[in-house]
């Protein structure tokens, strides 16, 4: 039979305004986020930045919009404001559980509302509420950040993206702290918090990005502007502009290199009320001073996780072995390779730097290749052990991406460890186009040490010379402040450290009063002789000072707050409510006084995150999708759970399990973090970890990944290595016990498809083929819904042995702290 083709005559026909292939559309509309313009002025060593949000409401319904994002690490933020219908509403910095019910109160009494918060020193979350259809609004951070000056050149490093991150722990139960697509854990109770939807690759560009950089030299010979990742156009004049051209995504950092020479200053920069003031001073490394080289302990820690993929473990295998080929045979060396185990080059811990060892060393790194999940926490706590001898010059140099959730936990452990008079100093290489900063800056400021970013190949030469004089001796050391006609205020100093050669010293602080020639007098000891300069200071108008200083001092308190000191709560509150600068026990919340909704918002959309530049997808994707049949009439369902979900804090149970990210590797890390792929795919469950899994690692649940066993823990399948996986498939189950019926169904639909992939991998299990294939028809009109949910909630329990079969507390919730509270 021949059936002829007719084509549609164009008037048959109407296209749909930006499509295309790759373009996704639901009946709900497009993603509310429009729009990310930065704006910064570079004066000297300070930027100040502004960053306005633009968000539209798609829906006929009120909407409230979440979008989790990434600011410098040390960055101040001081100023937050909500503009809409032509109306502007100054933030008011509150603490942040007050914050949270103000903003909580507004929604429910209709009114338009926003709320700024921090979750890491470089991941914040900003929520806006009662968007009203077809209407846009904006918010405006005003925030201030240091500029890091090193071997003649300051760098202008502005994060983009969130990159996925590694979530370690136990699933806790009850209502989730955030709206992400990762389940809060014991080891990371705010991981809901900060893992946002991310977007397949040939997403059609959802959000438009612009970024300018004005440049005031202030005085300094500025000789050359490098920028890096970024295609951008520079104008010339009495200030220098530099933009970024048009389609840049926010899929990576901005980053600018300014080539100038630095000088030893002391400013003074007095408060506008009363007789206080923030002082800043800056020392450049002596000239005629030389350090004795001593003998040096090095232990290296090298990220071979999967997400280190690509090009960041090929640059990550030679950043290693340029460290090692800076020992002499004087020296020690241990080298431990990490993912979910912990591999090492070495026997019996340190080694002598011999020729031979350092030999055996970099060809122990060339076979690293990236696979398994980023257990971090180990390998620093054995490096510390290694590192026990006060007589020797102790190293520890960590190369890695730094994604990974539990921060706060290693900071904790790792932190009591090395405060104080320990002698440790940790450096912290980081290599990704979207590294985790924060994080990594935290280690290198609590272990006297130094943080380098290399977003590229190209920047591992001048990254790596700049650790090799840190891994030396430094030029001078035991450094002390003592002012002169000058009164500082106690306990308000920044880290004092050494001074390594190409580094200055950069120290701020407060004082109270000063005389006709305040100075501050830096003494300290340079090849085994007493050693001072004295810097005489002068005013200045930087009214940035104060913030930068007071932002420094936050961090310094709550990490200590981190490592056990927990009645530093009310000082760090007060301290950051004093000097205005938002901190992660305190929050910026705006609310519009005029009513404009019919109380809270009808419905919630997380914004969904770029990929991060130079992470890749799958290969093995269409295997996932094969286990479980796509169905596409479920997008517009897809839209509002893989994107949406309850609002943080909301009583409203949590979504279902998203499908998880996978990567082109062996065995890929497992950062809990999913792509905005097609509904229907189940998640693919990771294994147990087998006897030789670290601690972090036996006996814990860890968020799905791929299917794949990590290389080193093959085994026979078993109901036992998925036992896990079911157990954390009944405390979700139950958390979607007061759904409406028909997303339940949905949800015994989607869950059918997640146990026939655990079926699997158990290799073969009658009752849960049985029951996947009850569940597949839940959504029939004829299915008897109670039934079938009673039916999963038994046989899961029964499967699990009880491990999640606990009966709940009254509120169905597991009490806990706040999440900025960690325990």
């Amino acid at each position: 039979m021949t059936v002829p083709i007719t084509p549609l005559r164009p008037e048959e026909y109407a296209p749909v305004p930006d499509s295309g292939f790759g373009a996704l559309e639901t009946e709900k509309g497009n993603l509310p986020l429009e729009s990310v313009a930065v704006t910064a002025h570079l004066s000297g060593l300070t930027a100040g930045v502004e960053v306005a949000q633009g968000f539209r409401n798609p829906y006929d319904v009120s909407l409230e919009a979440t979008y989790v994002f990434p600011l410098p690490p040390r960055a101040a933020v001081t100023k937050f404001t909500l503009e809409a219908d032509d109306r502007v509403v100054e933030g008011l910095l509150k603490e942040r559980g007050e914050a949270r019910a103000d903003y909580d109160r507004a929604l429910a009494q209709g009114q338009r509302a926003a709320i700024a918060e921090e979750d890491r020193p470089d991941v914040f979350t900003i929520r806006v509420g009662n968007i009203v259809p077809g209407e846009r609004v904006t918010v405006r951070l005003t925030l201030s950040q240091p500029l890091p000056y090193e071997d003649g050149a300051a760098e202008f490093r502005f994060p983009l993206v969130v990159a996925p991150r590694y979530i370690p722990g136990v699933p806790l139960e009850g209502a989730q702290s955030g709206g992400g697509v990762a389940a809060d854990t014991d080891a990371v109770p705010d991981a809901s918090r900060i893992t946002p939807p991310v977007l397949l690759p040939g997403f059609p560009n959802p959000v438009r990005l612009s970024l300018a950089t004005t440049i005031d030299p202030a005085g300094l010979d500025l000789r050359e502007i490098r920028s890096s990742l970024h295609t951008v156009d520079t104008t010339t004049g009495e200030t220098i502009t530099v933009e970024l051209r048009p389609g840049e995504r926010l899929d990576r950092d901005f980053i600018l290199r300014l080539a100038f020479d630095a000088s030893t200053s002391l400013a003074l920069t007095p408060d506008d009320e009363g007789q206080e003031g923030t002082f800043t001073l800056t020392l450049t490394p002596p000239a005629d001073a030389a350090a004795t080289p001593a003998p040096r302990d090095v232990v290296l820690l090298l990220d071979r996780s999967g997400s280190m993929t690509g090009w960041k473990m090929v640059a990550a295998r030679r950043a290693a072995a340029r460290i090692v080929d800076t020992l002499t045979a004087h020296d020690r060396l241990a080298v431990l390779a990490f993912d979910h185990d912990v591999n090492r080059a070495f026997t019996g811990g340190l080694v002598a730097a011999s020729d031979r060892n350092r030999y055996r060393a970099v060809e122990h790194l060339s076979r690293l290749d990236a696979r398994g999940g980023t257990e971090i926490l180990a390998p620093m706590e054995e490096a510390l052990r290694l590192l026990d001898d006060p007589n020797r010059d102790r190293v520890m140099v960590l190369v890695t991406d730094g994604q990974v959730g539990n921060e706060d936990e290693i900071v904790e452990r790792v932190g009591a460890k090395i405060t104080g008079d320990s002698g440790i100093r940790i450096h912290a290489v980081g290599i990704d186009r979207a590294v985790n900063a924060g994080f990594l800056g935290r280690l290198a400021m609590l272990g006297s040490g130094r943080c380098e970013l290399v977003e590229s190949e190209d920047r591992l030469d001048e990254a790596m010379e700049h650790i090799h004089r840190r891994i030396g001796s430094p030029l001078v050391t035991d450094l002390t402040l003592t002012a002169v006609d000058l009164d500082l205020v106690e306990d308000t100093l920044t880290h004092v450290g050494s001074l390594f050669p190409g580094v200055p010293l950069v120290v701020s602080g407060r004082f109270r009063g000063r005389g006709e020639s305040p100075a501050i007098a830096v003494r300290g000891t340079a090849d085994g002789e007493p050693w001072e300069r004295t810097v005489e200071g002068r005013g200045a108008g930087a009214p940035a000072a104060r913030a930068v200083w007071a932002r420094a001092e936050l961090r310094r308190l709550e990490d200590r707050y981190t490592i056990g000191e927990r009645e530093l709560e009310s000082r760090i509150v007060a301290t950051s409510l004093r000097f205005g600068v938002l901190c992660r026990f305190t929050s910026f919340v705006a609310v519009d006084s005029r009513v404009v909704a019919d109380g809270k918002p009808r419905h919630h959309v997380i914004q969904p995150v770029e990929q991060p530049s130079g992470w890749e997808m799958p290969m093995n994707m269409s295997a996932v999708a094969a286990a479980a049949p796509i169905r596409m009439e479920k997008a517009s369902f897809a839209m509002d759970e893989t994107f949406g979900g309850a609002a943080p804090g909301a009583p409203a149970p949590p979504p279902p399990p998203a499908p998880r990210m996978m990567r082109r590797t062996p065995a890929p890390d497992t950062p809990s973090q999913p792509f905005a792929q097609p509904p229907g795919a189940p998640p693919a469950p990771i294994p147990s970890p087998g006897p030789g899994a670290g601690p972090r690692a036996r006996g814990r649940s860890v968020s799905p990944g791929p299917m794949r066993p990590h290389p080193g823990r093959e085994r026979q399948p078993s109901l036992d290595s998925v036992r896990a996986l079911l157990a954390e498939e009944l405390v979700r189950l139950r958390a979607a016990a007061g759904r409406p019926d028909q997303e339940r169904r949905r949800y015994l639909s989607d869950l059918a498809s997640r146990l026939r992939v655990i079926d699997q991998m158990a290799g073969g299990h009658a009752d849960l083929a049985s029951l996947a294939a009850e569940l597949e028809g839940a959504e029939r009109a004829d299915a008897d819904l109670a039934r079938l949910w009673q039916r999963a909630v038994d046989l899961l329990g029964r499967l699990t042995g009880g491990a999640a079969d606990a009966p709940a507390p009254p509120d169905s919730t597991r009490a806990r702290r706040p999440f900025w509270k960690r325990t």
